[in-house]
């Protein structure tokens, strides 16, 4: 089946099978290596993308049902003010280690933010809840976002 569909502000046309997953085209399709498979449940938040805008685990998405939305990696994410601010946030804190988890969380603190330009303490655990890491202890993570808020005041 082909689909179109707007892929980090640039128009893709491709073919895929019923049964490949978004995470799939992107990944094997597409070499975005951004997004990664944790879990393969929905659970862990390391194949997060933002869907029409909305954060969710590109594992659980049918590919087929993308054809006329637009999807953001953070490959098409990096090259915004907003990702330089939650990059000198993250860097402040000491929220990236390993990195595996870090393109979900990033995209997870852009979803966030963009609903909340500014986040509690409270609001941001709870923001990032969807996104698991085994590294940090999430504090960092959550100092980080808060940093990113600051560093990126009236981007969002």
């Amino acid at each position: 089946m082909r689909i179109d569909f707007k892929l980090n502000n640039q128009v893709v046309s491709i073919d895929v099978e019923h049964s490949k997953r978004l995470l799939d085209v992107l990944r094997d399709d597409l070499n975005l290596t951004s997004v990664k498979e944790g879990c393969a449940e929905g659970e862990c938040g390391a194949c997060s993308v933002l869907f029409n805008g909305m954060l969710v685990n590109s594992c659980l998405i049918p590919a087929v049902n993308i054809s006329g939305c637009e999807i953001v990696t953070l490959e098409g994410y990096r090259g915004t003010k907003r990702f330089e601010a939650i990059k000198q946030g993250f860097e402040q804190c000491g929220s990236v280690q390993c990195g595996f988890c870090t393109p979900g969380f990033v995209l997870a603190a852009e979803a966030l933010l963009s609903s909340n330009p500014n986040p509690s303490k409270d609001e941001v655990i709870k923001g990032i809840e969807g996104n698991l890491c085994r590294c940090t202890g999430y504090q960092m993570i959550v100092d980080g976002i808060l940093a990113a808020k600051e560093v990126g005041k009236g981007l969002w």
